[in-house]
């Protein structure tokens, strides 16, 4: 089996996570540097070794676009797996990546789940239906689903946490305007008719009480 020495390892200008390998005074080809951490000038490679390194390196390229993308924000496991195999990558490459964010704990659809629950919830509350719609949406499972939710508040807890918020912005309606605009907009918020009827009156009467206590601090300045 023909054999051919290194005689040269250099860092890559434009890329310094990669060298380029010199098989015999010639340019062979390029590795990330995780992969030829091993080598050094004077192995010996024949073409089953130099096939393995070119493996282990689109690997290593996979696993990167892999990271580079958790870098933007958390991604499912169906959301990494399709990218992945998005980029052209052989299924076992994927397979590989895939292994190696589990090991490493950088997939979890279960803490993707609770992690996308407490942002919608603190940035932009919305029933527990809606929630559950948008993570199967995302391929997350239901049993991770479920889990996730049973760690929020009951349904009339949220609407009232999301109503109040909201009728901050609906000062000079009446009640009839008041209790329209909120309606929808809790609707629009996947919150189901039964359980914002009985909110409604009692957020009207406090939001009536709150206006009434400001005109009356203006009117006595």
């Amino acid at each position: 089996m023909n054999r051919r020495v290194i005689t040269g390892i250099e860092q890559q200008k434009k890329n310094p996570y990669r060298v380029n390998i010199y098989l015999d005074d010639q340019f062979a080809f390029g590795l990330y540097k995780a992969v030829a951490c091993y080598l050094k000038v004077g192995d010996m490679l024949d073409e089953k070794d130099i096939q393995a390194l070119e493996e282990k390196d689109t690997t290593e390229n996979a696993y990167q676009k892999a990271l580079k993308l958790l870098s933007y924000r958390p991604r499912t496991e169906h959301e990494m797996r399709t990218r992945l195999e998005g980029y052209g990558f052989l299924q076992s490459t994927v397979d590989a990546v895939m292994a190696m964010l589990f090991e490493k704990g950088y997939l979890n659809d279960q803490q993707f789940a609770e992690e996308w629950i407490e942002n919608r919830t603190t940035f932009r509350p919305r029933g527990k239906r809606l929630l559950r719609l948008e993570l199967v949406k995302k391929h997350v499972g239901e049993e991770d689903i479920q889990s996730a939710l049973a760690a929020l508040p009951e349904e009339e807890r949220l609407i009232r946490e999301t109503a109040r918020k909201y009728s901050a912005r609906l000062k000079d309606l009446n009640e009839d305007g008041f209790k329209k605009r909120l309606y929808g907009f809790l609707v629009r918020r996947g919150f189901l008719y039964e359980d914002i009827k009985p909110v409604l009156t009692e957020l009207w009467e406090e939001h009536a009480r709150l206006n009434s206590e400001e005109n009356e601090v203006l009117e006595n300045e």
